[in-house]
């Protein structure tokens, strides 16, 4: 790996590690605020309708579904090109280097999503969040890794980061395949024109951004009102982002975008959706709650789903030779990395809200409840599992 690009590697991780934490911070702000007299203001202010009009053409949601359908549009976008970079030179190019991480996804994403559809059967309301246990998120995952120092080797972090990438990769299609509302064909057909003009952007080489980004936010906006989650348009739009300059491998315009993009998301785009979604008022609240079948089926498939599912297939695939283990990894630290992988939060937030509908409270309150507990558990458990791990 050369110098250039471990030198990426750790400033990425840096970054997510810090905007793990401010994650953190934000929702203890969020549930503070949920939970004195500042509540009324909280739920106004994500309730208020917000409206872009051009002519006769509108837009008009709440400021929650802006952040949710809007704003956490970049964020997409910067998974996708952290996933397009990657597979094209990175950790992910080529099959050995893929297999392994791939694989390891699929299984812990496969039994967090058994054990809720194990808690949640007999209730088919329920049932529509069986995808919220099965997605990890790296900012607090990294985040958690970071504390440890130089105990923990890059090849493990990177590890965890390459499951994390093709977990992402696996919620995208879940989104996309399972949580889309009524189709309409037009605005439909009028997107696959968009995408090919950002294909053949691509195929010529524009590197300028500006194209890209107004094609874009058109593609945006018709696969918001096509029935199609509007988030996959970032990824779409990444995708078309060229690698670099043809004849010029040092001008790169998806690294730049990248690295520019980051500090935003994890920062401020981040932060405000986890200060937006986190709000749970304990007003009447029992133990009993946390009793329910979604928040423990949230709860023991992120903290019992995620380890069986990474550790289980690691070890399948290791023990069959059909992948070799991390470099200078132990066992001890293939199984802490699964407890650290039980922390879900981002997009296991976002899925319960497509879920359920982000006007559900009885129901957003039972979600956040499973993926707050069940994280807060799985990031102790992983982060002490590790130390000991490493200390002797």
């Amino acid at each position: 790996m050369s110098l250039f690009r471990i030198r990426t590697v750790r400033r990425f991780m840096t970054t997510e590690a810090i905007g793990g934490w401010l994650l953190f911070v934000t929702t203890i702000v969020a549930l503070v605020v949920d939970n004195t007299s500042l509540r009324p203001y909280y739920e106004a202010l994500f309730s208020m309708p917000f409206t872009v009009q051009l002519s006769h053409w509108s837009i008009s949601k709440p400021l929650l579904l802006w952040v949710n359908e809007g704003l956490m549009v970049v964020f997409f976008m910067m998974v996708g090109l952290e996933i397009k970079r990657e597979m094209l030179e990175g950790e992910l190019k080529g099959l050995p280097n893929v297999l392994l991480p791939a694989v390891v996804a699929v299984g812990g994403m496969a039994i967090p999503a058994l054990i809720y559809i194990a808690f949640n059967y007999h209730n088919p309301v329920a049932l529509r969040g069986w995808a919220i246990p099965t997605p990890t998120d790296i900012a607090f995952a990294l985040a958690v890794l970071a504390c440890l120092g130089d105990r923990i080797p890059l090849s493990l972090k990177l590890f965890l980061t390459a499951v994390a990438i093709f977990d992402d990769i696996g919620a995208i299609i879940v989104i996309a395949v399972f949580y889309t509302a009524e189709i309409s064909a037009p605005l439909l057909a009028v997107s696959a024109l968009l995408v090919l003009v950002l294909v053949l952007l691509n195929r010529f080489n524009v590197i300028r951004r500006a194209p890209y980004f107004l094609v874009g936010l058109g593609l945006w906006a018709c696969v918001l009102n096509s029935g199609v989650h509007a988030t996959l348009a970032g990824i779409i739009l990444a995708f078309a982002i060229p690698i670099r300059k043809r004849n010029d491998a040092s001008i790169s315009p998806l690294r730049d975008l990248e690295q520019g993009l980051l500090p935003w998301v994890a920062f401020l785009v981040l932060p405000i959706f986890a200060f937006a979604n986190t709000g749970i008022s304990f007003e009447g609240i029992s133990w009993n709650y946390f009793l329910h079948s979604i928040p423990l089926g949230i709860a023991l498939g992120l903290l019992v789903g995620k380890q069986i599912g990474i550790f289980g297939t690691t070890w399948l695939m290791v023990k069959n030779k059909l992948a070799p283990m991390p470099h200078n990894t132990t066992w001890k630290d293939i199984y802490g990395v699964s407890l650290v992988a039980g922390i879900g939060f981002t997009m296991s937030l976002f899925i319960g809200g497509l879920a359920f509908g982000y006007d559900n409270v009885e129901h957003g309150a039972l979600v956040r409840m499973g993926i707050m507990s069940g994280s807060l558990v799985s990031g102790i458990l992983g982060y002490g599992f590790l130390r000991w791990g490493r200390s002797e």
